[in-house]
C-alpha cells in the first residue's frame, strides 16, 4: 500500500460520517451471512426444553378429567334439583286449587295452634310446627293432604282476603335453605327449609305479600 493510500484512509476515518444500517438491511445481511455459515455475533445456544415424562403427562390428563367430571356432576345435580323443585311448585299449586274448589280447605277449623297441632297426632309420622301469626295473619286451621307420594300437613292462613296454604313435611337431610319463589298459573309459591322441615307456601297474593308470610314463619320457626 502506498503512502498516498495511507493518507486517504486516515482522512476517511477522521472526516467521514458514519451511519448505522437500518434494521431491515441488517436483518437481510445477517440472513445472507447465516446462509454462508457466518454470524454477526455469537449467540448462546437455547436451553433444551425438558419434555415431561410419559407417566406425568398421563397423571395430569387424569387429574383434569377427574375435575371435569366432578364439575359436570355438580352442575347436573344443581340443574336436576332446580327442575324437581319447579315440578313440585306446580304440584303445590294444584293442591292449593283443589282445596279452594270444594269444601275441603280445612279438616280442623281453629285459630288456636294448641288445637290444630294435636289434631295431626297419629295421622302423620312427624309433628308439624303449627305457628300462630295472629293478628296480622291469623291461622284458619289445618288439613291432611297428600303430596310427593306421602301424607303431609297443610296449615291455612288468611292474609287480608287471600288464602295461604302452607304445606310442611320433613326435609331429606337439609336443615336450612333460603326462600325461593316461583310463579305458576297466576299463583305465587315460596319454598324454604328450616329446622329440618321443608315449607311450601302458596297463594294468589303477590310476591311482596307472600314474603310477609314467609318472613313471619321463618322468624317464628327459629324461636319455635
Amino acid at each position: 500500500m502506498s503512502e498516498r493510500d495511507d493518507e486517504l484512509g486516515s482522512l476517511i476515518r477522521e472526516k467521514a460520517t458514519r451511519h448505522a444500517a437500518p434494521p431491515h438491511l441488517r436483518a437481510r445481511v445477517s440472513g445472507m451471512l447465516s446462509q454462508e455459515g457466518i454470524g454477526l455475533a455469537a449467540r448462546p445456544p437455547k436451553p433444551a426444553v425438558r419434555q415431561p415424562e410419559p407417566w406425568r403427562r398421563w397423571f395430569n390428563m387424569a387429574g383434569a378429567f377427574a375435575v371435569g367430571m366432578l364439575l359436570s356432576v355438580t352442575v347436573l345435580l344443581v340443574v336436576r334439583g332446580g327442575a324437581e323443585d319447579g315440578r313440585m311448585a306446580q304440584t303445590i299449586v294444584d293442591a292449593h286449587v283443589r282445596s279452594l274448589l270444594g269444601e275441603h280447605l280445612v279438616d280442623v277449623k281453629s285459630s288456636d295452634r294448641h288445637t290444630v297441632k294435636p289434631w295431626f297426632t297419629g295421622k302423620l309420622d312427624y309433628a308439624p310446627p303449627v305457628i300462630d301469626l295472629a293478628p296480622e295473619i291469623p291461622l284458619v286451621g289445618g288439613r291432611l293432604d297428600y303430596l310427593g307420594q306421602r301424607p303431609v300437613s297443610a296449615l291455612i292462613y288468611k292474609l287480608n282476603l287471600h288464602t295461604v296454604n302452607v304445606f310442611v313435611w320433613p326435609a331429606n337431610g337439609e336443615t336450612s335453605k333460603d326462600v325461593t319463589f316461583y310463579a305458576r298459573q297466576g299463583f305465587n309459591v315460596a319454598y324454604w327449609v328450616a329446622n329440618g322441615m321443608q315449607f311450601w307456601a302458596v297463594s294468589d297474593a303477590n310476591v311482596g305479600e307472600l314474603r310477609k308470610v314467609t318472613d313471619r314463619l321463618i322468624a317464628a320457626t327459629d324461636h319455635h
